[in-house]
């Protein structure tokens, strides 16, 4: 005999205790972050993040459309909170040697850097590991072109116990693939001095559209005639845009102090 089916009852979850109320997680809202965020620097970017920043406790991948293009302008408005209380920023195998007069514009001295050079894809991984498990203080940033979902996994586990940020720069086209990583984060250039920002992969509701910030340096927007602040960026092909981002990245650094990769 067929049992008719029952109409679904909406649930009200205001009959709860408010005690356990306000504990509910909605799937359509914007997840919360249980662990320490870091504000971007964005007012914008930081209400799309869940917990208003970038989070600890767990990996976030920035996926990028072409290496040392994107990634600092996005991330040195938050430079001061990484580095506060004696922290550092650690650089895994970056695509180009950190240059100490760029990063000093940011705000980072010389022996705030750790460089560790690891060219093959399996001395990165053990590598970041290796930093994950110390717990260090600041921000780490490695460059994992080729690590695969079952390697992203084992570092998110280690990312857990580790009371930083931790980014994991890729390709752009990684997104074809699945990851264990709570939240990736994409960004391209934009008009003028902006970055286009998306968030693909993030605990809560979908973002369906992107999130453009004005990522012009602060000590380029002091000097930069009104004419200059709204430039449209040239393609990411052209050699000249990379100069653009040479306060960052570029030139060698004999300052910087760096680790070369030990035999385990």
């Amino acid at each position: 005999m067929s049992v008719p089916l029952r109409a679904p009852i909406a649930f009200d979850v205001g009959a709860l205790p408010r005690h356990v109320a306000d504990a509910v997680w909605r799937g359509s809202d914007l997840g919360s972050s249980i662990a320490r965020t870091v504000s971007s620097g964005f007012d914008a970017l930081d209400r799309e993040l869940p917990g208003g920043g970038w989070p600890t406790h767990g990996l976030t991948e920035l996926l990028l459309p072409q290496s040392a293009l994107c990634e600092w302008r996005l991330i040195s408005p938050a430079i001061p909170d990484f580095l506060a209380e004696g922290g550092r920023v650690y650089l895994v195998a970056p695509p180009k040697e950190p240059h100490a007069a760029g990063l000093a514009q940011l705000g980072v001295a010389p022996h705030q850097v750790v460089w560790i050079k690891a060219a093959k894809p399996v001395d990165r991984l053990w590598v970041t590991e290796q930093l994950l498990k110390s717990d260090p203080a600041g921000l780490v940033m490695a460059w994992l072109p080729q690590a695969r979902p079952e390697q992203i996994r084992r570092l998110q586990i280690h990312a857990q116990t580790c009371d930083c940020p931790v980014m994991l720069l890729r390709p752009i086209t990684a997104l074809n693939d699945t990851s264990p990583a709570p939240l990736r984060v994409s960004v391209a250039l934009a008009g003028g001095w902006g970055l286009e920002v998306r968030i693909p992969k993030r605990r809560g509701a979908s973002l369906d559209g992107p999130v453009v910030v004005n990522a012009t340096p602060t000590n380029l927007m002091q000097v930069l005639p009104p004419r200059l602040k709204n430039l449209q960026p040239l393609p990411a092909a052209v050699p000249r845009e990379e100069a653009a981002d040479a306060w960052a990245l570029g030139s060698t650094a004999p300052s910087i102090r760096h680790v070369q990769h030990v035999s385990h």
